[in-house]
């Protein structure tokens, strides 16, 4: 009986995995570690780490004072483009940090993720993160990083922190063709963009 629903599950996770093809992370949650270092997952994060009917990840260091959560799949193809460039002395300081902070796991049965202590350290996390789904990967920032830049894109007076600069910019990546930014930050594909 208990083998029929291990199957049983185990073809979920593998139907879940099928379903997410053109899947992306967004949105973000608010956790709290426990007395381990552990916190949950939300579950519409775990179902888009899904491969092969298994929620295997890594967690390694992010941009900017945050962890990454990638995808087996895609660290997997990270290893493969790097290993061709791995004898080349420039690069050899960022793959070591890189790969020694790189951590490969999973979530238990009730979704929690155990985060090494090593890397808790290195961004400063203490009791409480924010999980934020961006693009191919989820994000782990300390609360209190997350809301002050947060609050810096809000207010706008931080130069480096201009959430219109950095709209037209983002949405000029998706404009064809030759054109500057400033042309392409003039059209509907903006959202910000107000015509005259």
């Amino acid at each position: 009986m208990i083998c029929a629903i291990c199957g049983i599950v185990d073809k979920m996770w593998e139907n879940v995995g099928n379903e997410m093809s053109g899947f992306f992370f967004s949105g973000s949650h608010t956790a709290k570690l426990d007395e381990k270092g552990r916190f949950v997952l939300p579950q519409e994060m775990r179902f888009g780490l899904v491969e092969e009917g298994k929620c295997e990840f890594a967690i390694g260091l992010g941009l900017g004072g945050c962890l990454a959560v990638y995808k087996k799949s895609a660290i997997q193809k990270i290893v493969q483009k790097f290993q061709q460039h791995q004898h080349i002395a420039k690069f050899q300081k960022f793959f070591t940090l890189f790969f020694s902070t790189l951590f490969q796991t999973e979530c238990d049965k009730v979704g929690r993720v155990s985060l090494p202590s090593s890397l808790k350290s290195a961004v400063g996390i203490d009791k409480e993160i924010v999980i934020a789904g961006v693009m191919d990967k989820i994000e782990l920032w300390p609360k209190q990083v997350y809301d002050a830049n947060l609050l810096k894109l809000l207010d706008g007076t931080n130069p480096d922190f201009n959430l219109a600069k950095m709209t037209e910019e983002a949405f000029a990546l998706l404009q064809d063709g030759e054109r500057t930014v400033e042309e392409a930050v003039e059209t509907v594909m903006n959202p910000i963009y107000i015509p005259q």
